[in-house]
């Protein structure tokens, strides 16, 4: 029995994009035979510390990771507004769709205030408008992902008679997985995704144990059951999803943290973790063979 069969949740990690390829297709290799569930890379021009350091692009190293993996689910955790226009984008998931042989989910979402918004030269935008532009952007993408001629204009965003044929390999789309923390956003992910993302609360300074962690999506997940019951949706039906790493702790120390972690996670509602593969340097430092053996024994 795969040694992740015994969480009582899916488990995912994500890998950043920040090795050259010839180091970088080994972790992904090896998430694989690790049997993760799902594994993702984040979409940046640039990120936090690494803003004068490699950082590669998220669609072409996905690509990549399609290609020499043939199980595991794959997905950018999250594309954005901050740089991405729907119908480029729609255009190359679908081509990664087909490449991964039907195994993408399309990780959305608002996208934050930092580098990748201002590399463009633009001041960053009110948080109104950010929320009014992701809105846009996921309902427009969705469309192009679902329909293989669409014309629309909008305040944000417009596209005349945009083609995207053949379309994608999972039908009617490729799924998607919303982060949301606000009511607008939880009403936007009931609306449309398939899976709802946190990193827990925004307003909280982790990392947070599991029991605080959890105790914490709770009642955001509260937020989304409601909002799926007033768009008519039965909220059984949405996966959700915990990033930690970020604002909460993953756990990682022991195979008896892990465990009690996973557990945690699953008794409010979660069906999947994602954690962060091991590094020599911050952020997400650690040790490979002490994190191989959380997920083998």
């Amino acid at each position: 029995m795969p040694a992740l069969s015994r969480y009582p949740l899916r488990v995912g990690v994500v890998i950043l994009p920040d090795e050259p390829w010839s180091r970088a297709r080994h972790s992904w290799l090896r998430a694989e035979e690790l049997d993760f569930d799902h594994a993702w890379t984040y979409d940046h021009l640039t990120w936090r510390g690494h803003r004068d350091a490699s950082w590669f692009g998220a669609i072409p190293t996905l690509s990549a990771a399609a290609i020499v993996t043939s199980r595991i689910r794959i997905g950018p955790l999250v594309a954005s507004p901050n740089f991405r226009h729907p119908l480029p984008l729609a255009k190359e998931l679908i081509t990664l769709d087909d490449i991964s042989e039907g195994r993408l989910i399309l990780g959305l979402g608002a996208g934050g205030t930092g580098w990748d918004a201002t590399m463009f030269g633009h001041a960053p935008w009110s948080p109104r408008e950010r929320a009014e532009r992701f809105e846009e952007f996921v309902r427009l993408t969705a469309r192009l992902l679902a329909e293989p001629a669409v014309t629309y204009e909008g305040r944000y965003y417009s596209v005349d008679e945009a083609r995207t044929y053949p379309g994608c390999v999972q039908q009617p789309r490729i799924p998607l997985a919303l982060a949301a923390t606000g009511p607008r956003g939880m009403r936007l992910a009931a609306s449309i995704a398939e899976t709802w993302v946190t990193t827990g609360p925004r307003d909280r300074v982790g990392p947070l144990d599991a029991r605080q962690g959890a105790a914490e999506v709770r009642q955001q997940i509260a937020v989304l059951e409601r909002a799926c019951t007033e768009v008519g949706r039965d909220p059984a039906s949405i996966d959700r999803l915990v990033l930690t790493g970020l604002t909460l702790d993953a756990g990682l120390a022991s195979l008896e943290s892990f465990a009690e972690t996973a557990a945690h996670y699953a008794d409010v509602g979660v069906t999947d973790l994602v954690v962060h593969w091991p590094r020599h340097r911050e952020p997400y430092v650690a040790d490979q063979a002490m994190f191989e053996a959380l997920f083998t024994q």
